[in-house]
């Protein structure tokens, strides 16, 4: 009988508690691979807090070396190239999928449609238990690149926020490896984050009416990556009018005294690719896209509870194609549009900007 079959008619009289760990340390072993299909598979195993899936060869050799890089994707479709950029960044080599709904969905688009990855694993959370199990934190540690689905990231907060799996993504980073995240899962990329803790949707009508809402439940003290140390992100932006609630985001937190904290919306379909020097460059979807820099140059006027927001003269930079995005400075070559917005009676008005040397108001 083969390993693999072998090893899961051992795996079903294992106690479910267990068996996780004992399917992730066996699919260490030389010889034992995943099978690649086109169909998402079942889960290969289910532990205390989540399920587990596979794809490819988990004992093969990285092909390449590792290099740092962020992938900020807006949501929607999968700018491809983008992925590609960061399946380069791994290695070529072993690609772990955080989420906590779906299945194996993104790692089967790793690499079944995108391709070039020896193998790709998924975590689905249901409980915060799960991000201290040691299974889930050893595939973490032995990734060559980690991605994050979207979904609702009020539970990537409630699930790994201070745990031991936060700390591995962390380190992730710091070891020079690239980290991805799509939509919810590009929320939690930055210094600050909108949490959806309330379980609704901020809108942008919401947040210029009243910028300390309730339902702006924005986290601090979560991931801690390299260059986004003073950005709060958001994704799916200009197709869901995201820019009115991304400025008051900005406003409260320069009113809690973050003095240099800007945004960072990017477009759905797109993707902003920060390398290990911080440049960043955009991977546009089939109908284009942006990234937006949201840089006040002044402090709100206003922001209190239950009274419309006034903060005028906020720098909008559109990074686009041609762009170049430096981080930490935020400095924009050639960007795409230029434009000062200015919340004023629960209204966004944007007009044109005088080109500018583009850095922050730090």
């Amino acid at each position: 009988m083969h390993l693999f079959a072998k090893l899961s008619a051992a795996l079903a009289r294992v106690p479910s508690r267990l068996l996780a760990g004992v399917v992730l340390a066996a699919c260490m072993l030389p010889g034992v691979v995943i099978a690649a299909t086109a169909a998402s598979p079942a889960p290969v195993a289910e532990g205390d807090g989540y399920r587990y899936y596979a794809i490819g060869n988990l004992a093969a050799a990285r092909p390449g070396p590792v290099e740092p890089g962020l992938m900020l994707v807006g949501g929607g479709q999968w700018p491809h190239d983008a992925f590609r950029w960061m399946i380069e960044r791994a290695g070529h080599g072993h690609i772990v999928v955080l989420r906590a709904s779906g299945a194996a969905e993104a790692q089967d688009e790793f690499y079944n449609d995108i391709g070039g990855v020896a193998s790709a694993q998924t975590f689905v959370f249901s409980d915060r238990k799960a991000a201290s199990d040691p299974a889930v934190l050893a595939a973490l540690e032995a990734a060559d690149g980690i991605f994050i689905a979207g979904g609702d990231q009020s539970n990537y907060v409630r699930y790994w926020k201070g745990t031991p799996l936060n700390a591995v993504l962390d380190r992730h980073v710091r070891d020079g490896k690239p980290l991805g995240g799509t939509s919810a899962g590009l929320a939690i990329l930055g210094a600050w984050s909108y949490g959806a803790m309330d379980g609704g949707s901020m809108t942008s009508k919401v947040a210029l009416r009243d910028p300390l809402d309730p339902g702006m439940t924005l986290v601090a003290d979560f991931l801690h990556l390299p260059h986004l140390g003073h950005v709060i992100t958001d994704s799916h932006f200009a197709k869901r009018d995201r820019l009115g609630r991304l400025v008051a985001f900005v406003a409260k937190l320069r009113s809690e005294g973050v003095a240099d904290v800007v945004g960072l919306g990017i477009d759905e379909d797109a993707a902003l690719c920060i390398d290990g020097d911080g440049v960043g460059r955009l991977y546009p979807g089939d109908e284009g896209g942006f990234a937006w820099l949201v840089q006040p140059t002044r402090p709100p006027a206003r922001v209190e509870r239950g009274r419309p927001l006034e903060f005028s003269d906020v720098r909008v930079t559109g990074i686009g194609v041609d762009s170049r995005l430096r981080l930490p400075g935020l400095e924009v070559q050639a960007p795409a549009f230029e434009k000062i917005a200015d919340a004023s009676h629960g209204k966004l008005v944007l007009r044109d900007a005088a080109p500018a040397a583009h850095a922050a108001s730090r």
